[in-house]
């Protein structure tokens, strides 16, 4: 029988995870610690807290991420955050190293255990095996071909549930084992401190084992070459495929992004599930344009599928080291208060009278457009022609036209995303 899966977003902080959940995320997944690949996201120990309680008070879940690979004078601290996590009822702690899961099962047993994509997994066999250790849920490595993930989706165990990511910046190296950037910057990226050195501008050259002094500069221009960094993966053409393999979640990739591209990201997804849900029951085609035409307008280093629908793909590695689409919108401002004429938003870049906006809703793939016809900077009390952001939560407010029409805001809620159109 067809289900529908799961919306899993990035949660780097707080706020984020409010956004992600406001904009369609059933869960979120975030790190309070060293002991997560993203170790400088913004979600500290009480922010989790934070995070956790308010999730479950609407009826969502937060799965915490440990999953590094930890040397034997951390356990102490890993001991003391995975009774934390027991305390705060995280859903699910995400783990990779066997030492860790091992861990979990013997102070924690009721915790779900959810085993990273770091542990590479890439048969139904290595899946069994996470299962016979106490697995609730495999986190497939991101090298997995449909073929492939069919076949283990047809023999796995009925009970293991399977994630995949669907959409965000892929890593270089295998199933993200790199180490370069600790080799480069002293950063271990398998400590969850990588400095992306695959995204970094490289001078290739060579020289001849008798002229070692005589270096020759091969195929690059003045900005270098890009060798190493990989476009963004993007499979938002194949959710009617992924939904009729029954995986049972879809993850997003970005906890180190802002709220407007978790925001942006988590909806298009979550109507994009949803939309091709309802076709599929209904036997009818699922037609992603209108999605793709969306998340193209999210500054990216360029889509590709990764080895989803191709195994011999070729269309992975960004070589220019350019931005692989324009961005078309940039985010204006985040939603505070608002009345029938007036909408009080957080600023993110500078607004000018006439500036053409647009309200994103959560709740449906649509937009209330508008022209800046007031800007009242809240701060200095006084009306304004133009304003640009100049401190974090500075609020102005807004009056809109549209045809010469007023615009009524009397819908929009807090925390709706405002975004300027640029062209």
């Amino acid at each position: 029988m067809l289900k529908k899966p799961e919306l899993l977003a990035p949660a780097g902080s707080f706020e984020k995870a409010k956004i992600a959940f406001l904009y369609g995320a059933d869960a979120v997944y975030a790190g309070p610690s060293k002991f997560t690949l993203r170790a400088r996201t913004e979600l500290d120990s009480d922010s989790l807290e934070e995070t956790i309680k308010y999730a479950h008070s609407i009826n969502k879940k937060v799965y915490v991420a440990l999953n590094t690979y930890p040397f034997d004078n951390d356990y102490e601290e890993i001991k003391n955050e995975i009774n934390r996590l027991d305390k705060l009822k995280a859903d699910a702690i995400i783990a990779s190293d066997i030492g860790v899961i091992s861990l979990i099962k013997r102070i924690a047993p009721n915790m779900e255990i959810h085993i990273s994509t770091q542990a590479n997994t890439m048969s139904v066999h290595s899946a069994r095996a996470w299962n016979e250790l106490g697995a609730k849920r495999v986190i497939l490595a991101r090298e997995l071909s449909k073929d492939k993930l069919e076949y283990i989706m047809k023999n796995k165990p009925e009970a293991l549930e399977m994630e995949m990511f669907v959409h965000g910046a892929l890593c270089y190296a295998y199933s993200g084992r790199c180490y370069l950037s600790d080799y480069l910057a002293n950063r271990g990226a398998n400590l969850g401190d990588c400095a992306q050195p695959c995204r970094w501008q490289y001078n290739i050259s060579a020289s001849e084992v008798m002229y070692p002094d005589r270096v020759i500069n091969i195929d690059y221009d003045e900005s270098g070459t890009y060798l190493f960094s990989s476009k963004d993966l993007c499979l938002i053409d194949k959710v009617d495929d992924i939904i009729k393999l029954g995986i049972e979640s879809l993850k997003l990739e970005g906890r180190t992004k802002t709220e407007y591209y978790v925001a942006m990201v988590t909806r298009t997804y979550r109507h994009a599930i949803d939309y091709c849900y309802n076709q599929l029951i209904n036997n009818k085609e699922y037609d992603s344009k209108e999605f793709l035409d969306e998340l193209k307008k999210i500054q990216t280093r360029g889509f590709s599928e990764f080895y989803f629908s191709d195994e011999e793909n070729q269309d992975i590695h960004d070589f220019d080291g350019k931005v692989g689409n324009r961005e078309t919108v940039e985010y204006a401002g985040k939603v505070t208060e608002s009345d029938d004429k007036t909408v009080t938003i957080e600023i993110k870049c500078k607004l000018n009278i006439d500036d053409k906006l647009e309200i994103v809703y959560p709740d449906t793939f649509s937009v209330l457009p508008f022209e800046v016809a007031f800007i009242y900077d809240v701060d200095r009390r006084k009306e304004v022609g133009t304003i640009s952001p100049g401190m974090e939560g500075q609020l102005v407010r807004l009056e809109g036209k549209l045809a010469e029409q007023g615009v009524s805001f009397s819908d929009i809620k807090k925390g709706y995303i405002i975004r300027k159109n640029k062209e």
